[in-house]
């Protein structure tokens, strides 16, 4: 499975450095493309970044109910990521997720990579193709005063944002999840 979570995330990774090559993040001394997985990060990374992509594995299952070697797996995948502007009033924050949103469409074409073993330099083709469903949108959010009504949303169960009450900094944020298919990994007896 970790070799089609790496392919996964390397070719969003790439695609967005061809996007939008402004759009990085430095990692431990590193600038990259801002297409992180959170499980991969440090527990002493802090506040993930505004305008980045925050990938999330959920729940995998065998597909049609083939266990065994070469069998379909599906896996739960979500993108997280959020907005705060780019000017000091903020006015422009729903703009800039409507941009991120694009981009996320963009990354995401077509929807298939090969999958490959990152392991090794370099890495090697494993033969068969990673593929995903698009992207399904959840509502934007954010947090502050919205026509008279204070709005304090759910937010990412996973630790990627903290608690409504710890954010109310006026951010607008997304989620947008999707589905990963590939066949398990082929072990030689």
């Amino acid at each position: 499975m970790q070799f089609a979570k790496d392919s996964f995330f390397l070719a969003l990774q790439q695609r967005l450095a061809s996007v939008n090559p402004g759009r990085t993040v430095t990692v431990n001394g590193v600038t990259v493309p801002a297409v992180l997985v959170v499980e991969n990060l440090p527990p002493s990374s802090g506040e993930p970044w505004p305008n980045a992509f925050y990938i999330e594995w959920g729940e995998a299952d065998v597909v049609g109910g083939h266990a065994g070697n070469g069998a379909m797996i599906s896996l739960d995948v979500v993108i997280s990521y959020y907005s705060l502007g780019s000017v000091q009033s903020m006015v422009d924050r729903g703009r800039l997720l409507a941009q991120l949103d694009d981009e996320l469409l963009a990354i995401c074409q077509p929807p298939n990579t090969d999958k490959r073993d990152y392991t090794q330099a370099p890495s090697a083709d494993l033969g068969t193709n990673v593929f995903w469903t698009q992207p399904s949108f959840t509502e934007g959010k954010g947090s502050g005063m919205y026509w008279g009504r204070t709005s304090f949303p759910e937010r990412m169960k996973s630790g990627v944002t903290e608690s409504a009450e710890s954010h109310q900094d006026a951010r607008v944020e997304r989620k947008a999840r999707l589905t990963l298919y590939f066949f398990s990994e082929v072990t030689l007896s």
